[in-house]
């Protein structure tokens, strides 16, 4: 492997606590984008093109947040890694169920998986202020847009 050609304006054991953050977060984002689409691909019922919309925004809101994460961890000097094997390996989101599925178990299951990906995220908020408060920045930013998703998909259960 060749020698790490980005710097970072962190110091190494910043650099690296920041970095395992981020990694963690990417590795989040991205499944919960691949759980959105599976659902979105295979959710039936009365309510399907609202929840099968509502599946999309989830997914892109995941995606662009995975980008920024991502690049962040690129601008700081750690080599992001966003592959199936690393996904499948370590994600803490958990998974769904394959085949069909009733809405009200997709609207169920979402809000689950926000909800835990939500108290993950506040806790590496915590984390990431004695590291890094640009990352941090970051990662507020994100955990409000998951959030206010978490709120919408509740709402549909209320």
């Amino acid at each position: 492997m060749a020698k790490n050609p980005i710097t970072s304006p962190l110091a190494d054991a910043d650099r690296d606590a920041v970095g395992a953050i981020l990694q963690a977060t990417l590795v989040d984002l991205v499944d919960l984008s691949l759980i959105g689409k599976q659902a979105h691909w295979n959710v039936i019922g009365k309510n399907f093109r609202s929840v099968h919309l509502q599946l999309d925004e989830l997914v892109v809101i995941a995606r662009n947040a995975a980008d920024q994460v991502a690049e962040r961890a690129a601008a700081l000097g750690v080599t992001p890694n966003g592959t199936a094997k690393t996904i499948a390996a370590s994600s803490g989101v958990a998974e769904i169920e394959t085949g069909w599925l009733k809405e009200e178990q997709v609207v169920t299951s979402i809000t689950t998986s926000l909800g835990s990906l939500i108290a993950r995220m506040r806790t590496r908020i915590e984390e990431s202020d004695k590291h890094d408060l640009v990352s941090q920045d970051l990662l507020i930013g994100i955990t409000q847009d998951l959030e206010q998703a978490h709120w919408m998909w509740q709402a549909q259960s209320a």
